[in-house]
This record gives C-alpha cells, structure tokens and sequence, in this order.
C-alpha cells in the first residue's frame, strides 16, 4: 500500500512539475534541433524564447504533424564528430584533474606537498589545466553564438562564473608552482646538523631528510624511524613519492604493506610537539590556496548540476 500511495504521489509531482516536454522524436519530426528550443544545444536546462512558447502551447509555430519537415539546421557531420570529441577530451580531463585534486585534499591531505610539490601531481595539473583551457574555448566557440546569449541568458551567466572559477584556479596554481614551492623546497634544504638522536620536532626532523649525507629519518604514528641503512630509501625517498624528513603517519596508511613494515626499523626517538609554533607566511597561504581549489572543485560540480538538471 504505501508503495501504490508513493507511485501516485510521484506520479502528481511528475504531472505538476512537468506540464510539457520535448524528445528527440519530437525534434526529428519537427526538423529542429534541440538548441532551437534549449539553451544548451545537447538539450535540457534554460529554455529559448521558442522554447517557452512551446511550454505554453505545447506545439511550434511549423509542428503540424501534415507539413513537410524542415531541413535541421546545425553543424556538419564533420563538425559534429570533432565537437564530441573536444568534448569528451574537455570531460575526461575535467574528471581527472578533479579526481587529482580530491584525491590529494580529501585522501592525502594538502600537509603530503607542504615539503614541496610532488612531481607527478604538479604535471597532471599543469597539463590538465592547457587541456581544459583549450578544449573549454572550443566548446564556447561552438556553444555561445552571440554576445547577447552569453550575458542575457542564465547558461551564459553560468558560463561567465565558470570561467572565471578556473582562472582563478590557473593563477592559483601558477603562483603556489612558481613562488610557493621553490620556497617549501628550500625549507628542505636548509643546512642543518643533523641531531644525534632523542626526541624532535617536526622542525627538526627536516633535516633529516637523507641529502647530502644526512640520515634518512621520518617519524610515524608518533616515534621517529631511521630508514638510513634500506635500498628502498635512496636519497631520502621512497617509491618517488614519500620523503624523509616528514611525518608520514597519514601517507602510510596507503601503503601496500602493513605497519609492520615500519615497526621492523630501528626507532631513534618521538616526535614531540614545537610550543607555539607558528607556520610561516607561504606555508598558510599554501594551506589557503589549496583548500580554496578544494571548494572551486565543488563550484564548478554544481555549475554542471544547475545546466543540465535546475
């Protein structure tokens, strides 16, 4: 029973909300294409001015079923076929560059680079940023046809706001590259004894980090390990990706093996907390830009979700 009484109420908010509709049928009976009554050419979201008339009168000035259908207007085969696939490029970028970015904020949290940029990450998202610029003007150049579309209609709104979401990430990111990571790098390379043993501080621990002959030292669930004498620590890195000299409590737990693994290195000291330590300048402001994108990502998601659905 309660199944049948939601069906019906389904059903009455289905008939309430949407008073008419357009299909693809419908577009191929009539010779228009689905922009002649849609904002996005692909169909759904804001609709035209036709578009509105048609959900007033539920039919098109030229939809007599008697009449002879009109010859579609719109791109060539060609055309269309490179539209999809700058399109697709533009999507599979987009879930990429995203997925790295989530990956590293929500996963790794943004304290993995704030010894420096790891390589990779920085190459994913310089490249997914050129993609997505040049793939994205493509699509505009195709999608708006007029000034008038782009400022007057929500889509172009949307659009204007999109756009200025990722350029605002593309100067974020250039900045944190060329200014922010050369300073968490030389952070690293600050000449330091390197200390004899006992408890640290995460200050400390830095310059253990296996370069120039420095041991190779990094601390993990609190006690402080020494991975000097392991092939699998040259240079104070381990599998490109973890550096000595850091707590890699949290970047551990991803490992393929178990903390046993750690626990078979010989422990030299704790980790202890520095009093009233006070992050520098560029370290807060990497910390701020990195979140900053975090929330762009999110932004630019509901965008998409106001296109096709609101």
């Amino acid at each position: 029973m309660k199944i049948v009484i939601t069906l019906i109420l389904f059903a009455l908010f289905s008939w309430h909300v949407l008073p008419c509709s357009a299909t693809e049928q419908y577009a191929a009976q009539t010779g228009k294409s689905c922009s002649a009554c849609h904002v996005d050419p692909s169909g759904g979201g804001e609709l035209t001015a036709l578009g509105e008339a048609f959900s007033v009168r539920h039919t098109l000035p030229d939809a007599s079923p008697s009449a002879a259908p009109a010859q579609p207007s719109g791109l060539a085969p060609a055309a269309k076929l490179f539209r999809f696939a700058i399109g697709y490029l533009h999507m599979i970028t987009a879930i990429l560059w995203f997925g790295t970015i989530l990956y590293v904020h929500l996963v790794l949290k943004p304290a993995y680079a704030a010894g420096g940029l790891p390589r990779g990450e920085v190459r994913v998202g310089v490249m997914s940023m050129v993609v997505m610029g040049i793939t994205g003007a493509v699509l505009t150049h195709y999608r708006v046809t007029s000034w008038d579309m782009l400022l007057h209609t929500r889509f172009g709104v949307l659009l204007i706001v999109k756009i200025s979401l990722y350029l605002v990430m593309v100067l974020s990111a250039a900045y944190v590259v060329l200014f922010i990571g050369p300073k968490l790098k030389a952070k690293r390379r600050e000449p330091a004894a390197p200390p004899l043993g006992g408890d640290l501080t995460i200050d400390e621990l830095a310059s253990c980090d296996g370069k120039e002959g420095r041991p190779v030292w990094f601390a993990y669930q609190g006690k402080i390990y020494d991975a000097t004498a392991s092939r699998l620590w040259k240079q104070g890195v381990h599998m490109g990706r973890h550096n000595a000299g850091e707590d890699l409590t949290e970047a551990l737990k991803l490992a393929p093996h178990g903390s046993d693994k750690v626990a078979a290195m010989p422990a030299v000291g704790a980790l202890v907390a520095h009093a009233d330590r006070k992050a520098p300048l560029h370290e807060r402001v990497f910390f701020f830009m990195a979140y900053m994108n975090l929330s762009i990502v999110f932004l630019v998601v509901l965008i998409l979700a106001l296109w096709r659905w609101a």
